[in-house]
């Protein structure tokens, strides 16, 4: 006997379904793939480890030149809108392979929780409590379990946040947070790689439609996101140009790296931002990256390409001076 079909509440195909009965079908998805002891094409050493009941994290430790060698490490959180992916994904996973071993970074990669069974700002709270945990290994005594191959081989003085789309949305505003809280150990974001980011608001910038922009898919997933924001669509956690918005020259690390790509409808706004920036007083290097001829986070669907090749090499560059 045939199921009962079920009534659709919110359909944002091809990312996720969202109905009545509560149940959600991520569309979007890729399947979760297993850590490797060292990855066969990088040589890139990945486990996964337990922050608290409800957080987690997948580690990436490129092969050493010797075993006591200390590395720049860099707290990754995965796009999707903040609804869907994981840090456990075959596309996350394939991604930080490569970045670890071209950046030669200790990567941290965040599994926090997805809306809409869990709205924002959980996934905020989580990011910043991951890279608190973080931080937190270079403390005498914590209550906290420690990782070894972040007491090992952390060199703390070269700390890193990142991330693509919302992604990149969670870095841009955990780098605000870092600006205004103290991290444990008083330490300091070195720099943040913001790619692709995820941000929108009720003015079209660029491309951005300018009709019907609450049916846009950017406005729609914020909504699913954070049903609750503040300030709406021009919440300055989706929207860091909005009216009122904290200003930018508190963002708390040294350097940004933007990355764009030029087909993205986020790019006309990753580049506002960007200059924002520049003229907000804040006293950081800003750098920009835009690639030609490609869409929304490429390099995550086929790291391999000439241009996803070139953008890691950006990325490790940044990382490595």
């Amino acid at each position: 006997m045939a199921s009962p079909t079920k009534d659709v509440l919110t359909d944002l195909t091809p990312f996720i379904k969202v109905y009545t009965d509560g149940t959600v079908e991520r569309i979007f998805s890729f399947p979760d793939v297993p850590p490797s002891p060292e990855d066969p094409t990088t040589g890139v050493s990945s486990k996964d480890t337990t922050i608290s009941p409800t957080l987690s994290a997948r580690l990436y430790l490129p092969k050493l030149t010797d075993p006591t060698q200390k590395l720049p490490i860099l707290v990754y959180y995965h796009g999707g809108g903040f609804c869907v992916d994981s840090a456990f994904s075959l596309l996350t996973h394939r991604y930080m392979n490569f970045l670890s071993a071209e950046s030669g970074a200790l990567v941290v990669s965040v599994q926090y929780r997805l809306a809409p069974e869990h709205p924002l700002p959980a996934a905020y709270e989580d990011s910043w409590e991951a890279l608190k945990w973080v931080c937190s290994h270079v403390l005498d005594q914590t209550h906290l379990e420690k990782d070894e191959w972040i007491t090992s081989h952390a060199d703390f003085n070269r700390l890193f946040i990142g991330g693509d789309s919302a992604g990149g949305n969670i870095t841009h505003n955990i780098a605000m947070r870092a600006g205004s809280e103290s991290l444990p150990g008083n330490l300091k974001v070195l720099g943040a790689i913001i790619s692709n980011p995820f941000f929108w608001g009720s003015h079209p910038i660029g491309n951005e439609p300018r009709e019907d922009i609450e049916q846009s898919a950017a406005y729609r997933l914020w909504f699913l996101a954070y049903p609750s924001a503040p300030g709406g669509i021009d919440s300055p956690l989706i929207n860091p140009l909005a009216d009122g918005a904290p200003s930018l020259s508190g963002l708390g690390c040294s350097k940004i790296i933007v990355c764009l790509s030029e087909k993205d409808v986020l790019t006309a706004r990753g580049l506002v931002y960007a200059e924002e920036v520049k003229k907000s007083g804040w006293k950081g290097q800003v750098e920009v990256v835009e690639i030609e001829g490609e869409d929304h986070c490429f390099q995550l669907f086929d790291p391999q390409t000439e241009k996803a090749k070139y953008l890691i090499s950006r990325l490790a560059s940044f990382i490595s001076h």
